[in-house]
C-alpha cells in the first residue's frame, strides 16, 4: 500500500486539489485533512498547501497556526513526521515557528505570478532527496507576501547547516534575503518553499515536470524509515 499522504484544507485554501493531484501522480495516496480536525487520520506525511488561509487575516498563516488539525502537526512535526508547507503552508511553518523567520510582503509591493528558476541546494531533506545537488529546475511562483526575511544570525545558521534547500535564480522575483526560496528544520523532515512545485507535475498543465520530484522524494524517505 502506498505512503498516506495528507493534504490539509483552511477556508481559503486554493491548491489543496493540485497538491492531492500531485501526490497521486507520483505514486502516493492523497488523504484530505481539514483546518478542524482533531485527527491526522494515520497520515505518512502532510502538506500544507498554498492559498489564503483564513483570508490573510492579521498576516499570512497567523490565524492557520491555532487551527485544531495543526496542534497536530506540530507535536508530529517535532518528533518527525515529514511536512511540506508550499507558499502560503511556508508562511503557516514560520507562523507556528516550525521554521524560521518570516514572509514577508514583496519588495516591489506587487502580487508576481511566474514560472521561476531554482537551483537545488540541499538534498538531505525528505523532501529533496531525488533532486542532485546543483539541480536547476522551474516550477511556477505565484506570492504578493513571498520575501523571506530572517535576522543575519539565522541566515548564516541556514547557509552553514545546509538548510537553505533552494535559490531564486535569473532574479530575485520578491526581495527575499540571500535569494533564499525555500528551507528546512535542523531534522530535515519539515521544509518551507515559495514557489509551487505541485502546478509542476504534467507537462499538459506545467511549464515543466520539475516538481515531481518533491514528492517522490517523501515517498522514498518514508519506505526507507524503519
Amino acid at each position: 500500500m502506498s505512503a498516506r499522504i495528507g493534504v490539509v484544507t483552511f477556508p481559503g485554501s486554493l491548491d489543496d486539489a493540485d497538491a492531492a493531484r500531485a501526490i497521486r501522480i507520483s505514486g502516493g495516496t492523497a488523504v484530505a485533512l481539514w483546518h478542524g480536525d482533531a485527527d491526522l487520520h494515520s497520515v505518512d506525511a502532510v502538506v500544507l498547501p498554498g492559498g489564503f488561509s483564513y483570508g490573510d487575516y492579521l498576516r499570512c498563516g497567523a490565524i492557520a497556526k491555532f487551527a485544531p488539525v495543526m496542534s497536530l502537526v506540530i507535536e508530529k512535526a517535532q518528533v518527525g513526521l515529514p511536512v511540506l508547507g508550499i507558499c502560503n503552508g511556508f508562511q503557516i511553518l514560520c507562523e507556528s515557528h516550525l521554521l524560521p523567520g518570516a514572509l514577508t510582503r514583496n519588495d516591489h509591493q506587487y502580487f508576481i505570478c511566474r514560472d521561476q528558476k531554482l537551483r537545488i541546494e540541499s538534498t538531505d531533506t525528505a523532501w529533496t532527496k531525488d533532486f542532485a545537488l546543483g539541480q536547476e529546475i522551474v516550477i511556477p511562483l505565484k506570492n504578493g507576501e513571498g520575501g523571506y526575511v530572517a535576522s543575519e544570525a539565522v541566515l548564516d545558521e541556514l547557509f552553514a547547516e545546509n538548510r537553505v534547500i533552494a535559490t531564486y535564480q535569473g532574479g530575485n522575483p520578491n526581495g527575499s534575503y540571500r535569494n533564499i526560496a525555500g528551507i528546512s528544520n535542523k531534522a530535515g523532515n519539515v521544509v518551507g518553499l515559495m514557489p509551487h512545485p505541485e502546478h509542476a507535475v504534467e507537462a499538459l498543465t506545467g511549464p515543466t515536470t520539475d516538481g515531481i520530484p518533491f514528492f517522490t522524494s517523501v515517498l522514498k524517505s518514508l519506505v526507507g524509515a524503519p
